[in-house]
């Protein structure tokens, strides 16, 4: 096939990729040839080769500026390739070169209709959307913690400031803006001990205390009026606050030991679900046997680990040392 002076169409269109085999080797042999180019690029997008046939096209074009059919094809490739600026171009263009082919004016209207849907959609994509971002916050006996519940975050998609009474932090969501916040805190932090972690779904921030005091709130003036600490060894004496702060112990636990299991996302789920919808003795026996194993163990039977004392049990590959 290779020694023949032309590729009908008709050829083309009864086997797109033997006649695009033979043109391959047509053109090592006549490589200046544009009509086969063009050929090779309507080969092309038979197949559904866009980008090769766009370069064909435009490479007829080069050798023989008056083929009006080399810029049919080349719109066509970039109309298929959604550059319908480009695509209306070249129409255009070789309409100019023949105005009896008739279908140069059917490819304008369409790429004419596209461009008009293009710019509808750009302005609506232009509508800024705020993202549905929340935090909350907890502390512990050295440490304030504000959880911001965004997903999949970058790894340096996350700025923060820590100043002694401020808090300023910008974190780049997956969905392209910004969430800013900004605190003016109740109590002075550490900045130099603080730091931020960036989870599958959330960023956390941990703000070092400069002491025990519990803060009443996150953000504030710098009043030190009804100020808390922490005991270890005795609970507040009131009853409402013995309630939540049963309650905030327990979660803040939970909390921490979760923390030493995120290298598996899947596995710190599914225990914090057991947690969330275990029974009293559950909750008790997951802490007991957590705590007592330097976190080797994580048990839910009450009855086995409420009247032992749980021994450490690192994995086989492991040894545990004492400092």
């Amino acid at each position: 096939m290779a020694a023949e002076s032309s590729f009908p169409d008709s050829f083309i269109d009864e086997d797109p990729q033997k006649a695009l085999e033979a043109l391959n080797e047509a053109l090592q042999e006549d490589y200046d040839n544009a009509e086969w180019f063009c050929q090779r690029a309507y080969a092309h997008i038979l197949l559904k080769n866009y980008s090769c046939a766009a370069d064909d096209a435009k490479k007829a074009q080069q050798l023989k500026p008056s083929l009006a059919l080399a810029f049919l094809r080349t719109g066509i490739a970039e109309y298929h390739l959604n550059h319908y600026e480009t695509a209306h171009k070249e129409f255009t263009q070789g309409e100019q070169l023949d105005v009896s082919d008739k279908s140069f004016e059917v490819w304008i209207k369409r790429c004419e209709e596209m461009m008009a849907d293009q710019t509808q959609n750009s302005s609506l994509d232009r509508t800024p959307v705020v993202p549905p971002v929340k935090y909350d916050w907890y502390q512990t006996e050295s440490q304030v913690i504000v959880a911001i519940m965004a997903k999949n975050v970058a790894k340096d998609g996350v700025c923060v400031n820590f100043m002694e009474k401020e808090l300023i932090a910008t974190i780049h969501l997956v969905s392209g803006e910004n969430y800013n916040l900004q605190f003016h805190l109740l109590h002075p932090i550490i900045p130099q001990q603080s730091y931020f972690k960036i989870l599958s779904t959330k960023v956390e921030i941990k703000m070092k205390k400069t002491d025990t005091t519990r803060w009443e709130k996150l953000e504030g003036e710098g009043q030190d009026s009804n100020i808390k600490h922490f005991n270890p060894n005795q609970y507040p004496t009131s009853s409402h606050y013995t309630c939540k702060w049963d309650k905030m112990v327990v979660d803040i636990s939970e909390e921490e030991k979760n923390e030493k299991l995120e290298g598996d996302a899947a596995l710190n789920k599914l225990f914090q679900q057991i947690y969330s919808d275990g029974s009293d003795e559950v909750k008790r026996a997951m802490n007991k046997s957590f705590m007592e194993s330097g976190g080797t163990v994580l048990s839910t039977n009450w009855k086995d680990v409420g009247k032992r004392t749980v021994e450490m049990s690192p994995p086989d590959d492991v040894e545990f040392k004492k400092y």
